[in-house]
């Protein structure tokens, strides 16, 4: 049996430099290191914002870059089977011909 778990690399939030980001509203200016909102005309938020979205749907929903987290699988050893033997009455003894269900 294998188990699933989330390790993060390092907690990167995802931003309007990242090249997989982009604007619903497609109103989204890069140039001089910035970005630039022709929505709101200020600077861009990132994933702050309602329109922010990543095409490689890797946008989490507390703004951490989905990207940057590594899977980790583990090996479980099985787990003991108890045997527990419950007594059952007699009319569903008549049915199944037993007097105890394991």
């Amino acid at each position: 049996m294998r188990i699933l778990g989330l390790v993060l690399k390092e907690l990167k939030y995802c931003s309007p430099d990242c090249q997989f980001f982009r604007c619903a509203k497609k109103s989204l200016k890069t140039g001089r290191g910035s970005a630039w909102c022709t929505y709101t005309n200020d600077y861009c938020v990132g994933y702050k914002c309602n329109y922010a979205s990543c095409i490689r749907n890797k946008l989490l929903n507390n703004g951490v870059c989905g990207l940057t987290i590594k899977r980790q699988t583990r090996d479980l050893e099985p787990t003991e089977e108890l045997d527990v033997q419950i007594k059952v009455r007699s009319k569903l003894m008549k049915k199944l011909g037993e007097r105890e269900i394991f």
